[in-house]
């Protein structure tokens, strides 16, 4: 997930692109090849992504479709990318500096690099660091516009979590995962009958030329209108419960490599195949309990301020001069500041990387001197630590987690063609070479 990640903001990185005059001629720097909305979308945009489509494929020896599919899939990406990124500055989604350096300092993390060296490779590998920063920041906003997008349009009842679990307990194959690749060949806007049999037909083509031994990858990113098109149809790991019910109900007991469809969905029809499955060990669960005071960084209150101010609370928490509850009672600006800022048990899984990052390094009952996290800055207590077998509450997480995975991706690709559906749109350039 985080290499899909990685590769993700990669793909969208834009290196600046110099042309010099020759002989006093005037020469074209850039022109707009599509118009979404209030913005636009550059030549010089898509052109930057496909070569970095086409060094990612070269280095993994992915094969690719045609220059033509390949752009008009990257076009339609950054068309989306820019429809979100104005929903997201209408709704007000910023990300600061300081919370840009702590995502970029998590990532090199992962790769076990100082983001001097982070920052090195990525210059190494003929990317501009300062426009990959922007990027970065564009992805983070375009995540959050997203989820709080989709969010709200998923419910999941009680009911529906108690036949989930009802459903797990009498399954044998609850511990096996499946990595999936989808293809989908989606229905225009109110298609007519003519439309759903063209695309039932062509995705019958497709199942025909994947049987007779094409790559899977290619035509996904040649042909799909899923969401996961460039990543060559790939939609990752996922428990059986996790998976579209649809999907799900067609790929148990089915056989790596099995080709699957096509599958008849509201949105057009799906190809799905087994890329590989794996077994999934038991393990135990170690759940923190915690409670912390967040304090959110705003035009008045700057990013020094916000931490001085945590530091002055820690201080005179230590010194025995106030109460942390009462503290997070008063200033916290969270839900659960009316709790004392108790966050109760949870797997840090949950938490976000600096807040989950912060409480592994505590021993209980420790305070960790405030950090940034994507919400604002925190000073947070460890109170407790704990490791669990399955309970009931646990079981009835897990499931409403699994129905939430399965509900987004649908909800999420939905989302998006009603966004497209009532934006501007209008491809000013097409280059057909």
């Amino acid at each position: 997930m985080k290499k899909s990640f990685k590769f993700l903001l990669l793909t969208g990185a834009l290196a600046f692109t110099s042309f010099f005059p020759v002989q006093a001629e005037q020469v074209e720097l850039d022109r707009v090849s599509a118009i979404v909305n209030s913005g636009v979308v550059l030549e010089s945009e898509i052109q930057d992504l496909i070569k970095t489509i086409k060094q990612k494929a070269k280095k993994s020896s992915q094969s690719l479709p045609s220059d033509k599919a390949l752009r008009t899939q990257v076009t339609e990406k950054l068309i989306n990318d820019s429809l979100i990124t104005q929903l997201g500055e209408r709704m007000g989604v910023q990300v600061s500096d300081a919370q840009l350096d702590e995502t970029l300092t998590n990532m090199a993390k992962e790769d076990n690099l100082t983001i001097e060296q982070f920052r090195q490779n990525l210059i190494n590998e003929g990317t501009n660091y300062e426009k990959y920063r922007e990027v970065v920041r564009t992805e983070i906003i375009s995540g959050e516009v997203r989820r709080n997008s989709v969010r709200r349009r998923i419910y999941i009842s009680p009911q529906d979590v108690e036949n989930l679990i009802s459903s797990m307990k009498e399954q044998t194959n609850t511990d096996i995962e499946y990595r999936l690749g989808h293809i989908l060949i989606d229905f225009p806007s109110e298609p007519t009958q003519e439309d759903m049999n063209t695309a039932k037909t062509r995705a019958e083509k497709v199942i025909e030329l994947l049987n007779n031994g094409s790559d899977f990858a290619k035509i996904a990113i040649a042909s799909s209108g899923g969401s996961n098109a460039l990543q060559g149809g790939d939609l990752g790991w996922k428990n059986i419960n996790e998976l579209p019910t649809l999907f799900s109900s067609i790929i148990e007991n089915e056989k790596k490599d099995a080709i699957l469809g096509p599958i008849r969905t509201g949105l057009g029809f799906s190809i799905v195949k087994v890329m590989d499955i794996r077994g999934r060990q038991v393990v135990e669960v170690e759940e923190s309990k915690s409670r912390h005071i967040l304090v959110t960084p705003s035009v008045i209150l700057s990013e020094a301020k916000a931490e001085n101010l945590l530091i002055g609370f820690m201080d005179k928490i230590n010194a025995g001069e106030a109460d942390f509850a009462e503290l997070a009672k008063e200033h916290s600006e969270d839900g659960a500041a009316m709790r004392g800022g108790d966050l109760g048990w949870a797997d840090p899984a949950v938490y976000d990387p600096a807040f989950r990052e912060a409480l592994a390094r505590l021993k209980v009952d420790e305070i960790h001197k405030p950090f940034r996290s994507s919400f604002g800055w925190h000073l947070v207590q460890l109170t407790g630590r704990r490791t669990l077998d399955a309970t009931n509450q646990m079981n009835e997480n897990k499931a409403y987690r699994l129905l939430y995975n399965r509900k987004f991706g649908l909800e999420s690709a939905r989302w998006l063609k009603e966004l497209r559906d009532e934006a501007y749109i209008d491809i000013t350039f097409s280059d057909n070479k």
